[in-house]
């Protein structure tokens, strides 16, 4: 290396923090300057979402903060809104004022993934995500402060509107926050006199045949079974024709009045990627090779949600790895290598990895998993689900504090009380202020 290159690594999610991570360690300051840029301060670990919306996880310790651990980088918090890699430059824009450009010589493309909606009427207006903790919490405290309005009106109508909770789509994600919040709202209702576990009514949307597409078919029927036994309402091969005013409308003929609308259908790459000069397929992701290197783009990297990169380890020549948290990290590991070697002129080495299988959670004691062809359920699986997911989490401190978290779940009483007031912390003082300032009559 002759001299000190510029990294930019264009996103601070999972695959860009770990690449971070593991660049700062083996670069010296005399070999890289690397800068990390996302619009978010902090890396939220996605796995980790649902139990922390149903309360069996502090939510900040689901998030690690990107300057504590990229002590070697900077970090900017802002959004880059453009990418002209012929020139090596970046146009960032920060949460206030005017946008700039950033000069580069390498960069790590890695802005992940959004929500992949569609045009359903009423959605954009009455829907709620389910990819960041923001959303977690607001989740959270909907539903509890759904309980709490049920248990306080005498219009049934409105009670039953209020208790029923419609999530779309029947993915990983979809199913863990019905699961897991179910489990919470069934035993909140333990402190409510007038309301029970059978007052309230969970709908489940899948336009498939089938729910859990990334386990074995038995083991996706086995948990229509579980979720059926629970009282859980599941619609396969259903979709949505309208969400306007809180009323879904389904092709099956049904109509519900719901209070609670979750989205989770899939999700898709970060539009930005269109505001960029490199290669993207038909469904907008950046076109890498097995290297992780771009193809045919000299200097620019990517990898996670947002890359379409070769799975070697199928017999399909066309496969590409799929957005999971497994081929992320790993991928991480493996970009970050590459991007040394090829700074002392040696050759990169091609990402491969087998999908060793997939673990879900369905509340409290509860879960699914298939791990290199063997099939858990129940406990054992639910076990094997926090293992997992808390060996990937990322850093010690981080790890520590959610065994504390599950650990103290155990002695101690869930805690299921609604903080709605954090959604609009303002409104009393200002409904004060106002009244204040008003002229006396």
């Amino acid at each position: 290396m002759a001299q000190r290159r510029h990294i930019l690594i264009v996103g601070g999610g999972c695959v860009g923090m770990y690449t971070a991570y593991r660049l700062q360690k083996k670069l010296g300051p005399g070999q890289a300057t690397i800068t990390v840029v996302d619009p978010q301060s902090h890396m939220t670990y996605q796995p980790f979402l649902p139990e922390a919306a149903a309360g069996w996880v502090e939510p900040r310790h689901v998030v690690v903060p990107l300057r504590q651990v990229l002590r070697k980088c900077r970090v900017i918090t802002a959004t880059v809104t453009g990418l002209d890699h012929a020139r090596g430059a970046a146009t960032v824009q920060p949460l206030e004022g005017e946008p700039y450009e950033i000069g580069y010589d390498i960069v790590v493309m890695v802005p992940g993934s959004v929500a992949r909606t569609l045009p359903i009427p009423g959605l954009a207006e009455h829907g709620i995500g389910f990819k960041t903790i923001g959303e977690a919490i607001y989740l959270r405290n909907h539903v509890l402060s759904r309980l709490d309005f049920a248990a306080s009106t005498n219009d049934e109508r409105r009670r039953r509107k209020a208790l029923t909770f419609c999530f779309i789509g029947g993915g990983y994600a979809g199913i863990e926050a019905l699961a897991e919040l179910e489990d919470m709202a069934r035993y909140a209702t333990r402190y409510y006199d007038n309301l029970s576990a059978a007052d309230l009514h969970w709908v489940l949307i899948e336009a498939a045949d089938r729910i859990l597409p990334e386990v074995s078919l038995p083991m996706g029927e086995y948990t229509v079974r579980q979720l059926l036994k629970r009282g859980l309402d599941i619609r396969l091969h259903t979709r949505v024709e309208s969400l306007t005013d809180c009323h879904v409308v389904l092709t099956d003929g049904e109509e519900l009045d719901v209070e609670t609308i979750v989205w989770t259908a899939g999700v898709k790459p970060n539009p930005m990627l269109a505001n960029t000069d490199l290669p993207l397929d038909e469904r907008g992701r950046v076109v890498c090779d097995a290297t992780l290197m771009v193809r045919g783009v000299a200097g620019a990297w990517s990898a996670g949600d947002c890359a379409a990169v070769p799975d070697l380890s199928s017999d399909d020549p066309t496969a590409t790895c799929s957005p999971s948290a497994q081929h992320a990290v790993r991928q991480a590991k493996r970009l970050s290598d590459n991007i040394v070697r090829s700074l002392h002129g040696e050759e990169p080495r091609p990402y491969r990895h087998a999908y060793v299988g997939s673990v879900a959670s369905l509340g409290l004691y509860k879960g699914v998993a298939e791990v290199y062809g063997v099939r858990l359920k129940g406990l054992p699986a639910w076990v094997m689900h926090r293992t997992y997911h808390v060996s990937r989490m990322p850093t010690f401190n981080r790890k520590v504090r959610v065994v504390a978290d599950w650990t103290l779940g155990l002695f101690f009483r869930r805690e299921v009380v609604s903080l709605g007031q954090i959604q609009e912390p303002r409104r009393d003082f200002a409904a004060v202020a106002q009244r204040t300032g008003r002229p006396a009559a």
